[in-house]
């Protein structure tokens, strides 16, 4: 019997590729943004009781997830079966993939949080032509391919609660999207569905 090709993948090494892709493009956006005097990340800065919790907690959860991640990769902790294993990664390397163009098409309006005082550019275009929330789409699929390739409680928690925070984090952005940019983003949003598709293409079929 023929042994799959999948046996014979370094699922470790591919692992630590997809989140390397993935920080790197996180803290290298950030750098460049550091350079030209951009303040990044603004999570926890708005005193809104609710905003701030959610932020709070969603720092938490995309802090302590990577930890997790590379503790199963290390430890070699997985329950699940190789050729799912090669999917995940597929799928964590589809959402490094989002998450790149993502960050390339918000140039320099991209921020981690819900700014106080610093107003952004609003960005419709290139990506955002078809998700509202592309980088939020990258972090999902990255932390569903790791999750494939290291299968265990551990992970899977720890990606659900990261995943779970970051829609309320969406769900946040979204009230303070609307307040600021008030019709431009209210047309934005009925053409354009929150994680993925376009409203106006289905309408035409």
């Amino acid at each position: 019997m023929k042994i799959p090709l999948e046996e014979y993948f370094p699922y470790a090494g591919l692992a630590l590729l997809v989140l390397a892709i993935f920080y790197g493009t996180y803290f290298g956006k950030m750098l460049t943004q550091k350079r030209k005097g951009i303040q990044t990340r603004q999570i926890g800065r708005r005193k809104e009781a609710g905003i701030h919790m959610v932020e709070m907690f969603m720092s938490i959860a995309t802090l302590s997830t990577p930890v997790v991640q590379l503790f199963s990769i290390v430890s070699g902790w997985n329950y699940f079966p190789v050729n799912m294993r090669f999917t995940g990664f597929c799928i964590g390397m589809t959402g490094d993939l989002i998450f790149l163009i993502s960050v390339l098409c918000m140039k320099d309006s991209w921020r981690a949080g819900i700014p106080d005082c610093d107003k952004t550019k609003l960005v419709t275009t290139g990506i955002y032509k078809y998700s509202r929330n592309p980088a939020f789409l990258g972090f999902d699929f990255m932390y569903i391919g790791v999750l494939f390739m290291y299968g265990n409680l551990l992970t899977f928690v720890f990606s659900l609660f990261a995943i779970l925070m970051l829609h309320l984090q969406i769900l946040q952005e979204e009230q303070y999207l609307e307040s600021t940019y008030g019709l431009a983003y209210t047309k934005y949003k009925n053409q354009v569905f929150r994680y993925l598709g376009r409203k106006s293409l289905i309408r035409r079929k």
